[in-house]
């Protein structure tokens, strides 16, 4: 693949244009960032670290309430026909939480990057429809950033920079691609 430098005409040694190294990598570090907002949702959920949920309605105590069914309960808008129905159910819950942790662990190691990115664009999906209609802008909300950013981490493989998805695709994705 030929690969067009600019006027320099300078490339590291992946024979990636110097630039283009530079933004791959601030790219990771959105990554990780997105990575980590996912991964501190399930700890604060799960341990009860104080910041939303306090420590004695931790998930892992079993005291608290369902970290899902009272977001899901209290949707009202044009899909919540879709989300009230799934209140309560251990299902629902089970699947945010490991969702959640899969996909933050995911986006911040880059293992599984692909799928991790695309289970996070899925998750992010489903929240921003819960949500509708948005009050603070009508069309784009923090939700569609971070789906759009993610799907365009994908094409550039951005698990591999400063993350481990070469080696997780040699390892397994090359066995099983869709866990790419």
């Amino acid at each position: 693949m030929s690969v067009v430098t600019g006027g320099s005409g300078m490339s590291n040694e992946a024979g990636l244009p110097v630039r283009l190294d530079l933004a791959q990598r601030v790219l990771a570090v959105a990554r990780i960032a997105v990575g980590w907002i996912f991964l501190w949702a399930f700890l604060d959920k799960n341990f009860g670290l104080g910041n939303v949920t306090p420590s004695d309605q931790a998930w892992s105590l079993g005291t608290g309430p369902d970290p899902a069914s009272a977001y899901l309960a209290a949707v009202d808008g044009p899909f919540a026909g879709l989300f009230n129905p799934m209140a309560g159910q251990a299902w629902a819950t089970w699947l945010f939480m490991l969702g959640l942790l899969g996909i933050g662990v995911g986006l911040m190691t880059g293992l599984a990057f692909r799928f991790s990115a695309i289970c996070g664009a899925l998750l992010l999906a489903l929240i921003y429809l819960s949500a509708l209609p948005v009050v603070a802008n009508p069309f784009v909300d923090d939700h569609i950033v971070y789906i759009l950013l993610l799907l365009g981490l994908i094409p550039l493989r951005n698990g591999r920079v400063w993350g481990l998805g070469g080696w997780w695709d040699r390892v397994v994705g090359d066995r099983v691609p869709f866990l790419r």
